[in-house]
């Protein structure tokens, strides 16, 4: 150990540790050096595969247009889902029954209408003809039934509904 500390107080020891320290300051230039080539080169690689632009930009650009696209899809189908609810409240379902209230009367001229939802809510009307008046009867339906008595026409024209006849 002593042999050590006492190569280390010579100038030999300096020296070596000087020309060290220049070896690794030459490799360290030409390094560099090395590494702006590199970069040059790179850049006009990159300029060629994007016929004179720079592809890297490009990319970036195309990450950025990638990346609005799956924003935009994102809200479009949360639109969507908004615009399923909605339309699943809507009527959509109707069913028609025609006939004849009455004897004296001659053709199918009465009617029972159920429009419906995809929940099987909303109404049933029932027109009735006769040769001296008609009259609309409306019943609200929740589920496919109603509070109300229904007539069997009512009854079918919900059913024709429900079963989209």
């Amino acid at each position: 150990m002593e042999e050590i500390l006492n190569f280390i107080k010579t100038d030999t020891f300096f020296i070596s540790l000087i020309v060290i320290i220049f070896i690794l300051f030459i490799l360290y230039i030409a390094n560099t050096i090395k590494l702006s080539k590199i970069r040059k080169s790179y850049k006009e690689f990159m300029k060629r595969l994007g016929n004179g632009s720079n592809i890297d930009e490009m990319l970036r650009e195309y990450i950025k247009k990638v990346d609005t696209v799956e924003q935009e899809n994102q809200n479009l189908i949360n639109n969507s889902k908004q615009i399923n609810k909605n339309v699943d409240r809507c009527f959509q379902k109707i069913g028609l029954v025609r006939y004849n209230a009455f004897k004296d009367v001659g053709s199918d001229l009465s009617f029972a209408l159920a429009i419906l939802n995809n929940e099987n809510d909303g109404i049933v009307l029932n027109g009735i003809y006769s040769r001296e008046t008609s009259n609309i009867y409306a019943k609200p339906i929740k589920n496919g039934e109603s509070t109300y008595t229904l007539s069997e026409e009512e009854k079918e024209a919900i059913k024709k509904a429900i079963n989209k006849e």
